[in-house]
């Protein structure tokens, strides 16, 4: 399986983007992927899929991580090796308590704000495979990853 230490090793194509943890990024961060997989050939599917699951990625750290702090920073690794796509969206904010039980449907910690609890359900339909997990520093590290052409 891919990973990013192997994208930087190997050479192959990848960038790295670092937003300020604000709600009007988000829809920057789901361009900036979508613009970089256009070369790969994509289908139309896969792209909104890949970018339906960045966007849920990005809008939970967003909406968790930081709880409102206004410093808060997000970075997106993405990388392309052949057709296999990986993407990490990270943050330094609070972490996830409890990850089985959020990543579970309908699981929301704000069911004030009609938050849907749907997040990482979507990424997981979406995607080949979801990692998620608090980093040893604090906040936590999301792996998205998925083959085109299937």
């Amino acid at each position: 399986t891919m990973t990013l230490t192997d994208s930087y090793i190997k050479g192959e194509n990848y960038f790295i983007l670092k937003l300020k943890a604000k709600s009007e990024n988000e829809s920057f961060a789901r361009s900036a992927v979508g613009a970089f997989l256009v070369p790969l050939s994509p289908t139309i599917e896969e792209l909104s899929d890949i970018k339906t699951a960045t966007s849920e990625a990005v809008t939970n750290a967003i909406v968790h991580a930081y709880e409102g702090k206004q410093d808060g920073e997000i970075t997106i690794y993405v990388c392309a090796k052949g057709k296999e796509v990986g993407i990490v969206v990270e943050d330094d904010g609070a972490g996830i308590a409890n990850i089985e039980e959020a990543r579970q449907p309908f699981f929301t910690t704000r069911p004030h704000e009609e938050r849907s609890g749907m997040g990482f359900t979507v990424m997981e339909s979406f995607m080949d495979s979801v990692e998620v997990e608090n980093k040893p520093t604090g906040g936590t590290k999301v792996t998205l990853k998925k083959h085109l052409g299937k």
